[in-house]
């Protein structure tokens, strides 16, 4: 059975909403308060959260009190472009305090993730890189506690699959740091675009989704639409701050249900679960992946080969290289790096480090791999692992890739003056003789 989760948005969804749904379901506030203390800006803010009504019905309300600066948790949008600002907080100081603060993985991938994708948006609002996007302290506070507490929940309940309703648009303005919006805000709508979200209007005109609500859900929901089928179990109601017509809650519904045909995994399109080291399962086959990417005409081909090896000690997942044509008509080359986003800034530095580059592109990507185990088999002349890579449809495993590991074959051919596809091929024979025995 799958942990399923499903957002019943009927009045939208903000990042306080979510907060208050978990802690409604069950999720201990102080183990929220515990994880948040590693970001250390614990002096900032006082996470607390009380009981209220809406229209009547119970409800969570979740306040995130801003110490340094008497305002209120309110889900306006406090961010900027460009540089100045001298109480602000940009992506890549966010994805370090998330990075070095020892979270659960799971969140702190997820995490990682929204912050990225909400960045992504509002910088193609303001036509600015998502890295220049600067969140102003009051709102980067709000944003992180917010996003990364809702991560932790999702996390601590062990849901295995997130869903979404589809969201309501809201109407009229909203006061920002440069000015009043038109509702939906315009970062809304393009994390909308992104998903292809699908929207009604209830009647409402009020900001219902806020930037932060959209990131989540845009970003961890497998889907938007209709509940999936599931065994209901519990149910959170995060409050609203203010009352609305209809209860200002987010329900959160959490059960059980039957594994389908579609993508596992929360945010199956935007980050999918953690890859395991030695096993990866078919519930996991779908990871979040960086690219760094860097065009470099100036170097040395002999601090290439140093370059690699410097890379996969930081935690690449690969490096290639590939011939390319730059300006001025020199014959250059396109370094591209693959690693898990934990390890981007440790990959970076070995760039800049280690090349001429003046920049590195860096993009967040998802890629699909297949279940995959290790095994060993032994031969004549020593043990040998092989990689043995799978399908599975309806409880049918499907054998599709097997393959020797290079560095036992290699070893064993120089150790016994070998030609290595002759010990590749008897690695292949021996696994295929075990199958068949067994």
């Amino acid at each position: 059975m799958t942990k399923l989760a499903y957002l019943d948005c009927q009045t939208g969804i903000a990042g306080d909403m979510c907060l208050g749904a978990l802690v409604s379901a069950g999720v201990p506030l102080e183990y929220l308060i515990t994880k948040l203390q590693a970001l250390g800006i614990e002096p900032e803010y006082r996470l607390r959260a009380e009981n209220v009504h809406r229209n009547e019905q119970l409800a969570t309300k979740v306040y995130v009190d801003l110490l340094s600066k008497k305002e209120e948790h309110h889900h306006s949008h406090h961010i900027h472009h460009g540089s100045g600002h001298a109480q602000s907080r940009n992506l890549p100081e966010i994805e370090r305090l998330i990075t070095t603060a020892g979270l659960p993985s799971k969140a702190s991938e997820w995490s990682l993730a929204v912050f990225r994708k909400l960045a992504e948006a509002e910088g193609a609002v303001h036509g600015i890189a998502p890295e220049k996007v600067h969140f102003h302290e009051v709102g980067a506070i709000d944003a992180m506690v917010d996003i990364i507490g809702t991560c932790l929940g999702l996390d601590w309940l062990g849901i295995d699959q997130l869903y979404c309703s589809a969201l309501p648009t809201g109407g009229g303005r909203v006061q920002a740091a440069h000015g009043w919006l038109p509702v939906p805000a315009p970062a809304v709508m393009k994390l909308w675009e992104s998903r292809q979200v699908p929207i009604y209007s209830n009647g409402i005109e009020r900001e219902l989704v806020t930037p932060t609500g959209a990131a989540l859900a845009v970003t961890l929901a497998t889907s938007f639409g209709s509940p999936p089928a599931m065994t209901i179990q519990k149910v959170g109601n995060g409050a609203g701050s203010i009352q609305l017509p209809i209860p200002n809650m987010l329900r959160l519904w959490i059960g059980e249900g039957e594994r389908g045909n579609r993508e596992s995994g929360i945010g199956n399109r935007e980050l999918g679960i953690e890859r395991k080291k030695n096993v990866v399962s078919a519930a996991d086959d779908l990871e979040t992946i960086a690219v760094l990417e860097t065009q470099i005409d100036d170097l040395s081909p002999q601090g290439i080969g140093y370059l690699y090896e410097r890379l996969f000690k930081v935690g690449a997942v690969d490096v290639f290289t590939q011939p390319i044509g730059m300006k001025k008509s020199r014959p250059g080359m396109l370094v591209t790096v693959i690693c898990h986003p934990p390890d981007i800034s440790a990959c970076e530095e070995v760039l800049f480090k280690e090349t001429t580059t003046l920049g590195i592109r860096r993009l967040i990507q998802q890629r699909r791999i297949l279940p995959r185990s290790i095994q060993s088999v032994q031969t004549e002349y020593g043990e040998i692992r092989v990689k043995v890579a799978w399908r599975e449809e309806s409880g049918e495993k499907t054998i599709i890739n097997v393959q020797p590991e290079y560095e036992d074959c290699a070893s064993i051919a120089q150790q016994h003056n070998l030609p290595w596809r002759e010990v590749h091929q008897l690695a292949l024979n021996t696994w295929s003789r075990e199958q068949f025995i067994n």
